[in-house]
């Protein structure tokens, strides 16, 4: 590995429903599992699914450049050609978006793509790219 590994874990209330979306839509391989977890490879990182209905649900929001932000999200930086491709299978496959895909902070520092989705146990994810990757902390 070229550098440190984030470890995420967090709450579903289906595994299976947990494993169609990371391994199936989203394209996650599996690693390790329980009967109350489920390992995956996301983009290189540990993700975590433990098995806990009680600590689901939807996050709040903040509006950011127009849009209702969920507060409580984790995601990806990805290549825009990966990015896109994403969209791409995730619009074909009928995904609801919270946010649809689209270009934030256009023409300011830190111009990115983003898009926002729910995973079934109410997790937000978002999925981002940078035409130019030295904007990623950009003031």
């Amino acid at each position: 590995m070229a550098g440190p590994v984030f470890h995420l874990a967090i709450p579903v209330d289906d595994l299976v429903k947990a494993e169609a979306f990371y391994g199936d839509l989203i394209g996650c391989a599996r690693g390790r599992r329980s009967e109350s977890w489920i390992d995956f490879d996301f983009f290189g990182h540990q993700l975590v699914t433990h098995f806990a209905p009680e600590e689901c649900g939807r996050a709040e929001t903040n509006a950011v450049d127009g849009h209702d932000v969920p507060v409580r999200h984790f995601g990806v930086v990805m290549d825009p050609a990966d990015w896109r491709a994403l969209a791409d299978r995730l619009e074909a496959a009928g995904v609801d978006f919270i946010i649809e895909p689209n270009v934030r902070f256009a023409g300011q520092p830190g111009e990115q793509g983003t898009f926002f989705l729910l995973d079934p146990a109410g997790n937000a994810l978002e999925f981002k790219c940078f035409a130019d990757m030295a904007q990623l902390f950009a003031t």
